[in-house]
Formats: structure tokens, C-alpha cells, sequence
């Protein structure tokens, strides 16, 4: 299995953003992930496509967005043209979720359905062929810096048997709380990419800690 890790630059320091992502992809990260919160689906205010399209010439890492917001549909778009490769959302934020997989897809990007702690699995039930990653919440989304609910391991692990059934590649990322002391456990429950926010930018040494993750993915 390959392992992908994403920092959260939910976590990085806002005012050298732009130093902040060459530092990560330097250090060897896979992606970056860019978590979008309008201060109405989630109780958080973070950024927008300007910001996506100021940093997508900066790195040529694939830029994974979490869309938390509602409702989601308009403002896919603008992300896709802002230069997202992966654009993932709540089934809460969606009127019609197969609809909105398909507008994802037809800006040509990756589609990904994300599934709070509380979210039922049945929301996979009639989507799961047509996504190409499911993101696992391990909190509840709104803030960086919280723990991992350790509750939400048997749910990574029953995805991971749904996309093993399936038998094509659909990546299962978890998001909230990863760090060094529990990547192995995460990943040994099924998860294939990992977003840490704080873990990595938190730490003087991005590309040590990024190091330190991947070594412990050895499983």
C-alpha cells in the first residue's frame, strides 16, 4: 500500500504562507491539504480560492481541498479553476451528493466524500464507485490542534474493507489529530493518507517529523 502524508495548512503561519508550502514540500510531503470553513456549516472562518490560486504556482504538490462549507455546490468550481486536483466534501453540505461528485468531476478533478465521526457509513452505501477518496474525520471539523478520537479506528477499518470489495483504488485519508505517536495505529486500521496540521508545523524540523511518519508507516 502506498502512504501519502498531506500537512493541513489550517496549522501553518498564515503571515509567510507562501515560504510555509515550499517548506513542506521540501521536507518531502505528498500533498497539501487546504481545509475551507465558511463560519456556517462549520463554527470557523479560513480561506478561499484566491488563496488556492496564489499558492498553486508555488508547489507542484496536488492540492487536496476539504470543503466545509454549505452549500458547496457554487463554489466548486472556482476551487477546480483555482488549481485543486482533489476536491472533497460533507454529504450534509449537498443537496444531491451524486450531483455534486459529478460537478467535481466534470472540472476535472479528484472526488472525495467526507464523513464526520457521526456520519453514518450508509452514506457510502450508493457512492463509494464513483469517489475516488473518502476523507475520515477523526474530530469534529471546525478547528485545528485537537485530539484523535480513537472511536473512529473500527469505522476507518470498515471503509477499508468497502473499498477492498470494491477492487479499485479509492484512497482512505483521515483527518484530525494524526501525529508520529499514532500513524501506525491509523494506518494499520486501513487509512492510505494521512493530514496532519499541527504535527508537522508545529515541529522545528518539518522534513524530520515528515521523516519520522513515514518511517513508523512501515507496518
Amino acid at each position: 500500500m502506498a502512504f501519502r502524508i498531506a500537512p493541513s495548512i489550517l496549522s501553518a503561519d498564515f503571515a509567510r504562507l507562501g515560504e510555509e508550502v515550499r517548506a513542506v514540500e521540501a521536507a518531502g510531503a505528498d500533498l497539501l491539504h487546504f481545509d475551507v470553513m465558511d463560519n456556517h456549516y462549520v463554527p470557523n472562518l479560513t480561506v478561499g480560492p484566491l488563496v488556492c490560486a496564489a499558492l498553486k504556482p508555488l508547489v507542484r504538490l496536488p492540492i487536496d481541498v476539504h470543503l466545509m462549507v454549505k452549500p458547496v455546490d457554487r463554489i466548486i468550481p472556482e476551487f477546480a479553476k483555482a488549481g485543486a486536483a482533489i476536491i472533497s466534501f460533507h454529504p450534509e453540505a449537498s443537496e444531491h451528493v451524486d450531483r455534486t461528485i459529478s460537478l467535481i468531476k466534470e472540472q476535472g478533478c479528484k472526488a472525495g466524500l467526507v464523513l464526520n465521526p457521526a456520519t453514518p457509513l450508509s452514506c457510502l452505501d450508493h457512492t463509494l464507485d464513483k469517489l475516488d477518496l473518502v476523507l475520515l474525520m477523526s474530530v469534529n471539523p471546525g478547528f485545528g490542534g485537537q485530539q484523535f478520537m480513537r472511536a473512529v479506528l473500527p469505522k476507518i477499518a470498515d471503509v477499508r474493507k468497502r473499498i477492498d470489495r470494491l477492487g479499485r483504488e479509492v484512497w482512505l485519508e483521515v483527518d484530525g489529530g494524526v501525529k508520529a505517536d499514532n500513524i501506525a495505529e491509523i494506518a494499520r486500521a486501513g487509512a492510505d493518507t494521512f493530514v496532519a496540521g499541527s504535527a508537522i508545523f508545529g515541529a522545528k524540523d518539518y522534513a524530520a517529523t515528515i521523516r519520522d511518519m513515514r518511517a513508523r508507516l512501515v507496518i
